[in-house]
């Protein structure tokens, strides 16, 4: 017998925060056009106030949300069945996403009859580290120093291996899981009230964004950010809302998207799903998503979960081949296909993480260099809208768990 849907009572305060986070939007981009350069070392000095008052407790929420998550679940097979079911959803949403963002722009002629003008870039990216070297370095040799460089991975195998050890102890560790729930509750504690900034903090990282490309640069790209943006959006309403959400989940599709606006909009803000993390967790926690299931899928989600990623660098290396006159043949797209699953699940859910995926991609496609320099002036942008979508595609995927998952918890409650 079907489940009938879950009923979520109308959050009028996430609203009322998402209203406010929508104003910081649209008055980010107004100020960004017309501000001084000044005026743009001010905003860069507020936005970066705000990215490490919301990163500040990122690490400590994480590790102990996720301890507390697995001695709540109470069985090691029960927290490998949560983390599986977690990683089949995010690699099969990614290959799919790849799949659209391949077919969809080659189908439209994405970039045929477009004149794009070369321009050279010095490209600083982060090192990036493919699937099997990731592999590899999952087990930190020294969980200090990964919470000191900020290895969300290798934090969530640290934070896994405790909480089955703990699992397996059971009344000898109770005190230090008590620990990590009273540091969990301190954490959620200090990232409800740095909610309240988000709308300023979004508004001066927008108006930097756009203050930083210009106008010029916004209108001559405005298509084709137009129809990748279109592509987000309907993937976001029918994967996620209809087919994860409603099918799955069981779940009102206007509740969800409703409860989850201020982490969808802090998301678009910042371009980081990691920094998002706390926005993330708290509306999983107000849909419902016991905290079992959100304190492993939602970190997970943020590290691997590229669904946009993937999605932003098949339309790319489509429209630039496209531009540029090249005949990229199915069999390539097929290798590009693969690899893009590969290189979006290994890239990190920080801002200019996808410029290595993307030179990555686009010498597999055999694309000229000069193209680097256009990806590069609109990266932020493109970035911005593939942060939002990945957010909320890990916490559709929580929802849908709630329901998949059917925990028993250490107390005997489902």
């Amino acid at each position: 017998m079907e489940k009938s849907v879950s009923t979520h009572s109308f959050n009028k305060k996430a609203l009322g925060l998402s209203v406010a986070i929508l104003a910081g939007l649209v008055l980010g981009g107004v100020l960004g056009l017309v501000m001084p350069d000044w005026g743009a070392e001010v905003t860069g000095f507020i936005s970066t106030i705000y990215l490490h008052a919301l990163t500040l407790m990122i690490f400590p929420l994480v590790f102990c949300s996720l301890v507390v998550g697995i001695t709540s679940i109470g069985s090691i097979s029960a927290t490998g069945k949560v983390g599986g079911q977690a990683l089949l959803y995010f690699v099969g949403t990614t290959l799919f996403a790849s799949l659209i963002g391949l077919v969809l722009p080659k189908a439209l002629g994405i970039g045929k009859g477009v004149s794009i003008q070369m321009m050279e870039a010095e490209v600083e990216a982060a090192p990036f580290t493919g699937l099997l070297d990731t592999i590899k370095d999952l087990i930190p040799s020294n969980p200090f120093a990964a919470f000191s460089n900020g290895n969300m991975l290798q934090i969530l195998a640290f934070a896994i291996i405790v909480g089955i050890a703990c699992v397996s102890l059971g009344q000898k560790a109770e005190p230090f899981v008590k620990l990590c729930k009273a540091v969990d509750e301190i954490a959620v504690k200090v990232v409800s009230a740095v909610m309240y900034m988000t709308p300023v903090g979004v508004l001066c990282s927008v108006a930097g964004m756009v203050h930083a490309n210009g106008i010029e640069t916004i209108l001559s790209l405005a298509s084709v950010l137009a129809s990748l943006y279109l592509t987000l959006l309907i993937y976001v309403i029918v994967v996620y809302g209809i087919v994860i959400v409603r099918i799955i989940g069981r779940f009102s599709i206007r509740d969800f998207f409703v409860t989850v606006l201020p982490a969808a909009l802090n998301a678009f803000g910042t371009a980081s799903s990691s920094a998002t993390l706390p926005l993330s967790k708290r509306c999983s926690d107000e849909l419902g998503v016991p905290n079992e299931i959100s304190s492993l899928a939602l970190p997970l989600g943020a590290t691997i979960n590229m669904d946009a990623v993937s999605i932003v660098m098949s339309f790319m290396v489509v429209f630039f081949a496209n531009a540029c006159g090249i005949e990229v043949s199915f069999g390539l797209l097929a290798v590009v296909l693969l690899s893009n699953t590969l290189l979006s699940i290994g890239a990190p859910g920080v801002p200019n993480s996808a410029i290595a995926t993307f030179a990555a991609l686009s010498a597999i496609a055999g694309l000229p260099a000069g193209v680097m320099g256009m990806y590069v002036s609109i990266n932020i942008l493109v970035d911005a809208g593939a942060t939002c979508c990945n957010v909320l595609g890990d916490i559709a995927c929580s929802v849908a768990m709630t329901r998949t998952c059917q925990l028993e918890t250490s107390e005997g409650e489902k």
